[in-house]
């Protein structure tokens, strides 16, 4: 059963802006240590960042609470390159998800400059 569906679009420039700023304080706040492990070595590297990160927006969305209640960092988007992509929840997001009932989250990303934009779909496996 679909718990929630969330979407989200995102400007290519927009991100690369905030890395170049502060490169390190952006990718600590927002990505995890094995995201990062997958991400940095992309080529080009802002558009598959961007899609993360509009991934990390889609999926609080379809959790229903938005960026506030859980962090960017406890929304981990593991993409390997030809895989589909998998979401792992902790903390507050994994709280959440366990008190709706959330037992998987479905994700597509895609970029084409200037945007980037992810669709997020999450499961129960009982109605709620």
């Amino acid at each position: 059963m679909v718990v929630g569906v969330g979407v989200d679009l995102v400007s290519i420039k927009r991100i690369e802006r905030a890395y170049r700023r502060r490169p390190q304080r952006f990718c600590r706040r927002v990505f995890s240590t094995m995201e990062l492990s997958l991400l940095l070595p992309r080529r080009p590297l802002f558009p598959a960042m961007t899609a993360r990160f509009a991934a990390k927006e889609a999926v609080l969305k379809a959790l229903g609470c938005g960026l506030g209640p859980a962090s960017w960092r406890e929304v981990e988007i593991i993409a390997l390159q030809g895989k589909q992509p998998r979401v792992q929840l902790t903390g507050e997001a994994g709280q959440l998800a366990g008190e709706k009932g959330i037992t998987a989250i479905a994700l597509s990303m895609t970029h084409e400059p200037p945007f980037a934009g992810a669709v997020a779909v999450a499961y129960s496996k009982a109605p709620v």
